[in-house]
């Protein structure tokens, strides 16, 4: 209540101290109850100043609480002066009531006022959180716009950069396969120089070889005639001696029978002088038997030289299984059925019906199938399919030709390509001999060309001859249609040396590879079978057995399917003819043993020494790097 009353009183003094006609509270508060008007309306008593005395200026107060500059007293008597006026009114009373009801309304506004303030603080702060989520929820998603066009930026730049980066990489392989190709260019053009300088050193060492030759067999030569002539000299005196002795004994008697002839003679002649009849008949017949002796020997030569021409085998076949003279053909033909039937059987005994060939099985499949599909055609009159052979040398090319012939039932005739350019200009001449004979051949004729690219080589080579270019012309002239007769063998190691227009006619080509591990072992079963099993065994026939001397026959011990296995895949590269030749070297070395005896020790040995020598030819074939 003293608080309350203080309150009123304090607010009546600031009231009446700034001359202020309502006094707040947080609220009105008026002095209007009282009849006596405020004192702060009166001028506050003073001392009077001469009217023509200037009024000093007034110093302005700007904090008036805090500082006693330029202080007026005057508002604070007229609170003090209105404190007594309301202390002396009988109103007072209800003055400390009003004022004591005005400052409980004042604090109860207050109160209100407070608690609409907190509760617009509290909306204000709702709002702001509101806003500020608003705020954050748009900058959240002005992120994620932001985020995501940098994302579609990075992935147009990444996929642009990877775009650039295969351009660039195209184009690198663009120039890589260009420089490779190049340089395959390069390699060729270089080989290709390399092989002609080789060629070209390969002739230049044979004929050097040749020139060798010739000079070594004239020193050999010179040689043997001047140890021939020693010994002459050394045993001169003797046959000397011995030949007068015989010549004085054959005079003695040649005498004696020289006069008993001419006594002879000479009575004839006498007899024949004497009557001239028989002078006649004798000169007559003289000249008739002269001149009966020379025609005879000119005609049958002349005769014998036209029969062989027409009817004999052309110069240019080296092996054929006719007969050089058609009267010749049974015993040939005879011959070439009793080697088939041996072939059959050692076939049978093979396994793979080819004889001594052990082929490759995709290979001998299609040998099998060609040799039916000849006789076949040769049964129907159809036109024969030439072939190539081509492959490493000793891989079976010409045996194989040879039993497609004899399988198909045509005869079978070899020629060489080298045999053609010896003959220079007669080289045509032969070759149409040699298809001319062909023809004529009932049963058709499969004509094996080895060593094919001897002549039949590209018409633009430098070192061709005209006359070998004449005869790859004759060639070409004589195959330009395929033929019923004659079947086409051509056999090359350098199949792409051949000329195009040959390669043309080809219609059949066969690839003749390196046996593999099981060719192999096959073919050191045949071998050994026939170069050791067989060895001194004496043939069927009873002038044979009798003037042949009887051949020591080899042991074999210890020898087993495991080590001839593991001969077969030491000798992995080897050909039939190395692997043929391997085994003979096994023959001689067991004839050249004491007890001619076949063990494991020494089987190994020569395979072994044949094994680094076969290495060792390779890398002297090799080229040099």
């Amino acid at each position: 209540m003293a608080k309350n009353c203080a309150s009123g009183i304090l607010a009546a003094v600031t009231y009446a101290a700034f001359g202020v006609d309502h006094a707040y509270a947080d609220g009105p508060f008026r002095f209007s109850p009282f009849s006596s008007p405020p004192a702060a309306h009166q001028p506050a008593p003073g001392p009077s100043k001469p009217p023509d005395e200037p009024a000093k200026p007034r110093v302005p107060n700007d904090n008036p609480r805090t500082t006693s500059a330029g202080f007026d007293p005057e508002a604070l008597e007229r609170g003090v002066k209105a404190l007594k006026e309301i202390s002396s009114s009988s109103h007072a009373k209800k003055v400390f009531e009003v004022v004591k009801k005005q400052e409980e309304t004042k604090q109860q506004e207050l109160a209100a006022k407070t608690a609409e303030f907190r509760a617009l603080q509290a909306h204000a702060e709702t709002e702001k959180q509101k806003v500020v989520y608003e705020e954050q929820k748009k900058l959240a998603q002005q992120q994620a716009q932001v985020k995501s066009q940098m994302a579609r930026y990075e992935d147009e730049l990444a996929r642009k950069r990877m775009q650039a980066e295969n351009e660039h990489q195209r184009a690198r392989n663009q120039e890589l396969v260009k420089m490779q190709e190049e340089s395959a260019m390069r390699q060729e053009a270089a080989r290709r120089a390399t092989e002609e300088q080789i060629q070209a050193q390969r002739r230049q060492t044979e004929r050097e070889k040749a020139e060798i030759e010739r000079e070594t067999i004239k020193v050999r030569a010179l040689a043997e005639a001047e140890g021939r002539a020693h010994e002459a000299k050394l045993a001169e005196e003797v046959n000397k001696r011995m030949l007068v002795e015989r010549a004085n004994a054959e005079r003695e008697k040649w005498v004696a029978a020289i006069n008993t002839t001419f006594e002879h003679i000479g009575g004839g002649l006498r007899a024949i002088l004497t009557d001239q009849n028989k002078l006649v008949v004798a000169v007559g017949g003289v000249t008739a038997l002269a001149a009966g002796v020379y025609t005879t020997r000119e005609g049958a030569r002349v005769i014998w030289g036209y029969v062989d021409r027409i009817l004999g085998q052309p110069s240019l076949i080296r092996e054929s299984s006719r007969g050089k003279y058609p009267w010749s053909g049974v015993v040939s033909h005879a011959v070439s059925t009793i080697s088939r039937g041996a072939n059959r059987s050692s076939g049978s005994q093979n396994g793979n019906g080819f004889g001594d060939v052990i082929l490759n099985p995709r290979l001998q499949k299609r040998i099998q199938h060609l040799s039916k599909s000849t006789a076949n055609t040769k049964a129907h009159q159809a036109p024969f399919r030439n072939m190539l052979f081509h492959g490493p040398p000793g891989t079976g090319k010409t045996m194989a030709a040879r039993e497609l012939a004899h399988k198909s039932g045509l005869d079978y005739a070899m020629m060489t390509g080298g045999d053609v350019a010896p003959l220079g200009s007669q080289a045509v001449t032969k070759i149409h001999e040699l298809f001319d004979w062909g023809k004529k051949s009932n049963r058709g004729l499969l004509l094996f060309i080895d060593e094919a690219d001897a002549f039949l080589c590209e018409r633009n080579k430098t070192f061709m001859s005209e006359a070998q270019r004449s005869a790859l012309n004759a060639l070409l002239y004589r195959t330009g249609d395929q033929s019923k007769n004659i079947v086409l063998a051509l056999a090359t190691n350098r199949p792409g040396d051949l000329d195009s227009a040959v390669a043309d006619r080809i219609d059949e080509v066969l690839e003749f590879p390196l046996p593999g591990e099981d060719e192999r072992y096959k073919l050191l079963q045949l071998y050994l079978r026939k170069y050791i099993a067989e060895a001194g065994e004496r043939k069927r026939g009873f002038f044979s057995n009798l003037f042949r001397k009887q051949q020591q026959k080899i042991e074999i011990k210890g020898l087993n399917d495991d080590m001839i296995k593991e001969a077969a895949a030491k000798t992995e590269g080897f050909s039939g003819r190395e692997i043929a030749k391997l085994m003979a070297s096994v023959q001689a070395a067991v004839y050249g043993s004491e007890d001619c005896v076949l063990d494991p020790a020494l089987f190994r040995e020569v395979v072994d020494y044949k094994v680094a020598e076969h290495q060792q030819r390779k890398k002297l074939a090799a080229p040099a790097k």
